[in-house]
Order: C-alpha cells, then sequence, then structure tokens
C-alpha cells in the first residue's frame, strides 16, 4: 500500500502471512488467562480494525465474525457478543478505510474511538439483553485505551513494510 501524503517512504506490500500471524498472536493474547477487567482494552479488535482498514481485500466482516465467535466460546460469553461487536466493527472500518488512510495516525485515532465506543456499547447491550450483570463504568475506559494504542499498533504492524526493498544508493525512490 502507497501512503497517500505526508508520507516519507513508500510501503512494501503486506505478507498475508504477517497479517494471519499477528491476528492470531492479539486472539492468544487475549486467551491469556489473566483476568477480564472491564476497562482493559481489547487488543484483538484494534489488531482486527487495523488490517481491516490496511488490507481490506484480505481481512473483512467474516473474519472479524469468525473471530468474535472464538472470543465468545472462550470468553463463556454470550455467544454472538462479540461477533456481532467484531463484525459491527469490520462493517464501519471498511466504509471509512479510504478515508481514514488520509489522515495522520494520532487523528486516525481520533477517528477510530466512536467506532470502539459503538463495539463496546453493542457487546454491553447483548449482555444487558441476555440478564448479564452491568460492569460497571471502568467499560468506559476501554475504548479511549483502544484508541491511544492505535499509533503504537498502527507501527509495530507497519515496521515490515517499512524496510528498503532495494538498498541502492543511486536509486531514486
Amino acid at each position: 500500500m502507497i501512503m497517500p501524503r505526508g508520507s516519507d517512504q513508500l510501503l512494501l506490500p503486506v505478507n498475508p502471512l504477517f497479517v494471519a500471524a499477528t491476528l492470531a498472536a492479539a486472539l492468544l493474547i487475549e486467551m491469556l488467562p489473566v483476568g477480564r477487567h472491564p476497562g482493559s482494552p481489547d487488543l484483538l479488535a484494534v489488531v482486527l480494525v487495523f488490517w481491516i482498514v490496511h488490507q481490506p481485500q484480505r481481512v473483512g466482516v467474516g473474519l472479524g465474525f469468525l473471530f468474535g465467535l472464538l472470543t465468545d466460546v472462550h470468553s463463556g460469553a454470550v455467544l454472538g457478543q462479540h461477533a456481532l461487536a467484531y463484525s459491527m466493527l469490520g462493517y464501519f472500518a471498511i466504509m471509512i478505510h479510504r478515508r481514514l488512510l488520509w489522515f495522520p495516525v494520532v487523528e486516525q485515532a481520533l477517528q477510530i474511538l466512536p467506532l470502539f465506543v459503538a463495539a463496546h456499547a453493542v457487546s454491553l447491550l447483548a449482555r444487558l439483553a441476555s440478564g448479564g450483570m452491568f460492569p460497571g463504568w471502568w467499560l468506559l475506559v476501554a475504548p479511549v485505551a483502544e484508541a491511544l494504542l492505535w499509533p503504537l499498533v498502527s507501527w509495530l504492524l507497519l515496521a515490515p513494510q517499512r524496510r528498503p526493498p532495494d538498498p541502492d544508493e543511486n536509486r531514486p525512490l
């Protein structure tokens, strides 16, 4: 993918195995048995939205639904709670992906924040509709933490694409 404006270098194409590995690593990190606090960010959602925005032809709503079902089964949540939230995240991320890439990373995080808020709201409504308890007001911290993670995740996941394609000093690009 070529960065539209304000970028200092061209990016190499992403390796599909790298996309799969980062999504699998984010899923495994979410499955770590460290306890789940309502205010903790959902790293899988951040990585999923990142790849949907940067590689919409490879990662989409269906993969978000699949990862949501895996998260539901692992966490013992209402079946479909995370699947619905991740599918919604995927849909809205695909809707804004062309516009989002024109902004710097910090402004991207500000534009992604409403998506994360909506995903947590949908997940909370699904939980409450099935008779679950309200997890507390710490839930409002999670989307903000996910938006704050966006620049770090962007920098880490775009790093393999930034290596020089040819170390020739006489080449203009």
